[in-house]
């Protein structure tokens, strides 16, 4: 049983992660301020799990990426795209009618022909 719940919960997971970084590029982030906001929301993303998700935002041409060398040290930022604006708002739209559609049936799960 642990093999698939493990299984299943990595496959939910890896839609809301692309949901929750959409939602943070609406303003300009770097990798590392972008775990930082993730995590103070309460989503832990891994480096390993992040970087490669946004080369793949980067390629769908939801997200782009400009580099800024003013520093002393070059900072990688990432953005929304205006189609990468309208995908993340259609998106958060199907997630919010999804989740209000599930929570209604989870909150009848205790009423179920197995109990």
């Amino acid at each position: 049983m642990s093999n698939i719940l493990d299984s299943l919960s990595i496959e939910l997971r890896r839609g809301t992660l692309t949901l929750a970084v959409l939602s943070q590029l609406r303003t300009q982030q770097y990798g590392y301020s972008l775990v930082q906001k993730l995590e103070k929301s309460g989503i832990i993303i891994e480096q390993s799990t992040l970087y490669p998700l946004l080369r793949r935002l980067e390629k769908q041409e939801l997200v782009k990426s400009i580099w800024d060398t003013t520093e002393s040290r070059p900072r990688k930022y990432y953005l929304l795209t205006e189609f990468g604006r309208d995908v993340y708002e259609t998106l958060k739209e199907e997630w919010l009618k999804n989740s209000s559609e599930l929570s209604k049936l989870l909150e009848g799960d205790g009423h179920d022909e197995f109990n």
